[in-house]
């Protein structure tokens, strides 16, 4: 039986949109996860690239995610604050993903900001080189 994307709209608080969001990543539901998003989110993928627009994250991230056969990513620490109008969630995470037969992890510190009930900054940081490296490992 197929996993169904988890619907948003009896989200009242921004913490529980950023989770939601990831839950719907982690479940390949990457359409369902691109709708919680504002047609001109900025993604700023720190030490990478930083885009603007859905279209333009829908590129970055679509291959990428498509490159792993799972994706985990671990939430360790999140807080937040304001409402769905606007709300700031910060987390701390540990992403994973499952690439030719090995898991792939990098730490990460998170920003969203999410405004008029979609998210309308998404920052990620974390240390290239340890990236890198575990990309190149095999």
């Amino acid at each position: 039986m197929p996993v169904h994307s988890i619907a948003t709209n009896d989200i009242t608080s921004p913490g529980d949109y950023v989770t939601r969001f990831i839950e719907n990543i982690e479940q390949s539901h990457f359409t369902a996860a691109m709708d919680m998003v504002s047609d001109d989110c900025e993604y700023d993928n720190v030490p990478i690239t930083k885009v603007f627009g859905k279209e333009a994250m829908i590129q970055i991230l679509s291959d990428f995610l498509a490159a792993a056969t799972k994706v985990e990513w671990l939430i360790h620490h999140q807080v937040s604050n304001g409402d769905m109008e606007h709300g700031v969630v910060m987390n701390e995470r540990t992403d994973r993903f499952e690439m030719d037969g090995r898991w792939i992890e990098l730490d990460i510190a998170g920003l969203f900001v999410v405004s008029n009930g979609k998210i309308a900054l998404w920052r990620d940081y974390f240390d290239r080189e340890s990236f890198t490296k575990a990309l190149a490992t095999k």
